[in-house]
């Protein structure tokens, strides 16, 4: 079975719903301009235009079809994940978004959708898991900025949903945010090209950094894009735990237990990322339906040098344990 990890799907019924139940998301704001559709939280700036192809089901199968993808796990759209919302709304939010995706996918059985909680209030993420969990959600995908454009994934106040993520055996998608907080990455499209990696880098650092895969031992986690910077880093990280001694836990020992994405275009790059990590810690990826995704997926690893078992565990048989498909 060749499964695509790294893939985004928002449910036109959540869009449709919204119309009508508006009364309930106060500080959720629905725009639509000449057929484009955004969103706007709090009253702060709209989101980017919610892509077509996020919605149409039909062309997304057709293109797995032309792929030659027999699965695709489907995580929400980042800039939907309403982190910037009061806590109890954004509980709300999350069981509304993750109700009409679970029951938009339901019928296909070759799409797996992960769960959206709401990241601000640790506690509210942990109860809207357990709930998603417990409903057949494959695992959950979460940004790195908790609080929608700040915030640290290794916060204290995280730690109910880090404990419940491991206790529930729920796979843990870590996926950067669109704005990065640096201007420098204003100009020449550099927050999709460069600004996704250093968060996601920045992100991961902390929680390696912070023990978070030695505390919750059985927490499993797929970081996006091939780790961003972390593999290639991997060695300047250690040397930055052996300078402080007994301040920060090994972060080489916390990047074992990762999973990697193999959104990264260049076979020698993902040839290097596997040496790292080994080849059954590293998942197909597309990042569907994004321009910056890579809509022909397979090719990355056919041009790899790796040998057929190598491949078969990349291609599906790593991300079929992962997330529990048969």
């Amino acid at each position: 079975m060749i499964i695509d990890s790294h893939a985004h799907f928002t449910a036109q019924s959540i869009l449709e719903a919204l119309k009508t139940k508006s009364h309930l998301f106060p500080n959720v704001e629905l725009l639509e301009n000449s057929g484009n559709v955004s969103l706007a939280f709090c009253n702060k700036a709209p989101t980017r235009s919610l892509s077509p192809k996020l919605r149409d089901i039909e062309m997304r199968l057709k293109w797995m079809e032309e792929q030659s993808l027999d699965a695709q796990i489907v995580g929400g759209w980042l800039d939907s994940f309403g982190y910037e919302l009061p806590a109890r709304e954004g509980e709300d939010w999350c069981r509304f978004m993750n109700d009409y995706q679970f029951a938009s996918t339901a019928e296909i059985e070759n799409l797996h959708v992960l769960a959206t909680v709401p990241l601000q209030d640790g506690n509210r993420a942990a109860t809207v898991l357990e709930e998603a969990m417990g409903s057949g959600f494959k695992g959950v995908m979460i940004g790195t900025q908790p609080n929608g454009a700040s915030g640290n994934l290794d916060d204290p106040s995280l730690e109910p949903f880090w404990a419940s993520a491991a206790a529930l055996n729920a796979p843990v998608y870590i996926h950067p945010m669109f704005g990065c907080g640096d201007p420098r990455l204003n100009d020449y499209a550099l927050i999709n090209a460069v600004g996704r990696g250093t968060d996601t880098t920045t992100a991961v650092a902390r929680l390696l950094f912070a023990g978070h895969f030695s505390k919750y031992e059985n927490l499993k986690c797929v970081v996006s894009h091939g780790g961003g910077a972390l593999p290639f880093m991997l060695g300047r990280l250690a040397r930055n735990f052996d300078i402080h001694p007994g301040q920060y836990a090994n972060p080489v020992e916390g990047f074992k237990k990762l999973y990697f994405d193999s959104v990264l275009f260049n076979s020698n790059a993902l040839e290097f990322l596997c040496s790292c990590c080994g080849h059954d810690h590293v998942v197909l990826g597309s990042d569907y339906p994004f321009p910056i995704g890579d809509m022909e997926p397979l090719k990355v690893i056919e041009n790899a040098n790796f040998d057929e078992e190598q491949k078969k565990s990349i291609l599906g048989n790593t991300a079929a344990k992962l997330f529990c498909i048969s």
